[in-house]
């Protein structure tokens, strides 16, 4: 029997506690891609009342790294760049959305779509790298 490759992206989100404090709950994991949600509650926003934007690019890590592990791969964060375009409030639920966009060897590229209902938060784009 073939080893499910979604197995080392599940059993990575199982062991997440950090995903798990922020109340992320997985909403779908495929080959190359996955769902994460989260709701932004009253200990996640800033000064100015506004969703923490380092709380909003953890959710878009977490869906990115488990997008990059769907392969069968243990795989980690090379880097990653995102760009916040609207603000999300106390209440909000986020969903953020990764898609494979490159795979070469043991690099690959993700992009990240966070929203809130059809509202884009913010872009993220992930670099990733497989462990030998």
């Amino acid at each position: 029997m073939t080893p499910d490759p979604l197995e080392t992206a599940r059993q990575m989100w199982a062991d997440d506690p950090a995903s798990r404090a922020l109340g992320m709950s997985l909403r779908d994991l495929g080959p190359g891609h996955a769902a994460v949600a989260m709701t932004v509650r009253a200990d996640m926003v800033n000064g100015y009342g506004v969703a923490h934007g380092g709380l909003v690019a953890a959710l878009a890590d977490s869906a990115f790294a488990l997008a990059c592990n769907s392969r069968g791969a243990r795989t980690v964060a090379a880097g990653f760049d995102v760009s916040f375009l609207e603000p999300a409030y106390d209440g909000d639920e986020l969903v953020a959305t990764a898609d494979e966009r490159a795979l070469r060897r043991r690099s690959g590229i993700y992009d990240v779509t966070v929203r809130r209902d059809q509202t884009v938060i913010a872009e993220f784009r992930g670099r990733s790298r497989a462990l030998r």
